[in-house]
């Protein structure tokens, strides 16, 4: 996935995969017809009759994948690749990167924010797949459509704002040592990002722990959750602690940015530790919305957790965008807030694969 300046950027094409699972998996194609598929010995089966290493559907305007076996419904904007995979199917979208950006834009944010922010959005969701690109290794994806990467919408979702967003950065990637950045992002910060150091285990210059102030419009700058002292403990135990009912917990360690990095358990049957991380996986990212929290003792032997932001904090608080454009800021501010040390440039050529790694 390259191109040699941003002239060319829309020549390149991110591969996102959709889904996978055991199938099959239907798809209406784009000339009008259905096709079947099914997993067949590490190639690919159409019922009508083809077994290939992997199919590909042109794109078209009545190419849609259709629901059951662990895929959901929806229309496709550029080539469909079915491909084999140990669980049974993968399906892959092939579409064009500057389409790509604006149909992430609107599965991350909505029309009603800001143009600098849907334009800083723009030029982080284009950094981030270049720089996944880069290094897919043997997987037949870059990026998954989801928040294990980037909430890819597709073509339906998208709107004239995110369209006119990413014309207006076409091209614009942020950089570091001359490469694509790892251009993380969340939706609140709650005060103030994480360095990928804390929460990632790995120091990026570019990712570093800074200050905050515009999130107070953030749906998720104070949240509470209450959970009883079982609940916790079947938490603990479906993670490989079974500990019983628990007794008593607290944050034994927390980063530079104030977030829990170790929080330790005393139970009936025994005392466990997790990562702040872990914790937060365990009992839902829905539910422990981020680590940036206060652990209390409730009524009734219930836990209180009080904290506040959304997501891992690494990279741009969104909602912490969207109070700096308010206060005038561009979409260049906006970048150079959150990623120090970076510049905005046009897309280069990737490097040899020989020479792909990790340089920041």
């Amino acid at each position: 996935l390259a191109a040699a300046s941003g002239a060319a950027a829309e020549e390149a094409t991110v591969r996102v995969l959709l889904a996978q699972g055991p199938g099959p998996v239907e798809i209406d194609t784009a000339d009008g017809h259905l096709a079947r598929l099914t997993a067949a010995a590490g190639a690919v089966r159409r019922v009508e009759g083809e077994t290939a290493p992997w199919i590909r559907f042109p794109a078209g305007p009545g190419l849609a994948v259709r629901s059951g076996g662990g895929f959901s419904a929806r229309a496709l904007g550029g080539d469909a690749v079915v491909w084999p995979t140990e669980g049974g199917l993968a399906l892959v979208e092939e579409v064009p990167l500057e389409a790509y950006v604006a149909g992430t834009l609107a599965g991350e944010l909505g029309p009603s924010w800001a143009p600098a922010v849907l334009e800083a959005q723009a030029v982080a969701v284009r950094s981030y797949v270049l720089h996944q690109s880069e290094r897919r290794g043997e997987r037949p994806w870059d990026v998954v459509a989801d928040t294990e990467s980037q909430v890819y919408a597709g073509p339906e979702a998208e709107f004239p704002a995110a369209r006119t967003a990413a014309e207006r950065t076409r091209g614009q990637v942020l950089v570091w040592q001359d490469r694509p950045i790892l251009a993380a992002y969340h939706s609140a910060s709650g005060g103030r990002t994480a360095s990928a150091e804390e929460v990632w285990g790995q120091p990026l210059a570019y990712l570093v722990t800074q200050p905050v102030a515009e999130e107070h419009d953030s749906p998720d700058t104070y949240w509470r959750v209450e959970l009883l002292a079982t609940t916790l403990g079947r938490a603990l135990e479906r993670r490989g602690h079974p500990i019983g009912e628990v007794r008593r917990a607290v944050v034994r360690e927390r980063s530079d940015s104030g977030r829990a990095l170790r929080v330790a358990f005393e139970g009936s049957e025994g005392t466990a530790e997790m990562t702040g991380r872990e914790l937060r996986s365990a009992l839902g990212e829905t539910v422990l919305r981020s680590t940036l929290f206060e652990l209390r003792r409730g009524d009734a032997g219930a836990f209180v957790f009080v904290g506040s932001g959304y997501g891992h904090g690494v990279g741009m608080s969104q909602w912490g965008a969207r109070g700096l454009a308010r206060g005038g800021a561009d979409y260049r501010e906006i970048l150079a807030h959150f990623y120090p040390g970076t510049a905005l440039a046009p897309i280069a050529p990737a490097p040899p694969v020989a020479a792909r790694g990790e340089t920041e």
